[in-house]
């Protein structure tokens, strides 16, 4: 079963762009990881400091593998010092998909 993260994080809208090569590096390493469909940040265009985030894992296997790695234990001490808050991520578990 697949699975989709999403949700949001915030930072204060001046850290972004100096942020903005901490978010490419960790994008690009984890689109190399075994089962990553997806894996996305964009800068909320309404809401300064606010970052989307939009990831597709093959299975749970995959996405707690993510969570192990060197590049997110990198990110989480690099994202701290840019004053990431309000951390919300939820998990959907797809039953099925479909074309629009």
């Amino acid at each position: 079963m697949s699975l989709i993260v999403a949700g949001t994080f915030r930072v204060p809208p001046e850290n972004v762009e100096p942020l903005r090569p901490h978010m490419r590096d960790v994008t690009e390493a984890t689109r190399q990881e075994d089962g990553c469909i997806v894996y996305s940040y964009g800068e909320d265009m309404g809401d300064p400091g606010l970052i989307r985030v939009f990831e597709v894992w093959r299975d749970q296997a995959c996405l707690d593998a993510h969570f192990k790695s060197a590049h997110m234990a990198h990110w989480q001490t690099v994202r701290a010092g840019f004053g990431l808050h309000d951390r919300q991520l939820k998990v959907y578990e797809i039953a099925a998909e479909r074309a629009l």
